[in-house]
């Protein structure tokens, strides 16, 4: 599964990880989270990430 990068705070979405705190658990993909999930760190939307490349 591909993580994803905030393009305003820089949060990296690690899909191993989940967002626990947001209600996503570990191993749910990106585009699997729902549509109104935000940033934890920036509060800004899905539409904000792009596919992170290390």
């Amino acid at each position: 599964m591909d993580k994803y990068i905030c393009t305003v705070c820089s949060y990296i979405y690690d899909p191993e990880a989940g967002d626990p705190d947001s209600g996503i658990a570990p191993g749910t993909s990106f585009e699997d989270i729902p549509d109104d999930w935000v940033c934890p760190l920036c509060g800004v939307g899905k539409d904000s990430f792009e596919k992170y490349t290390e």
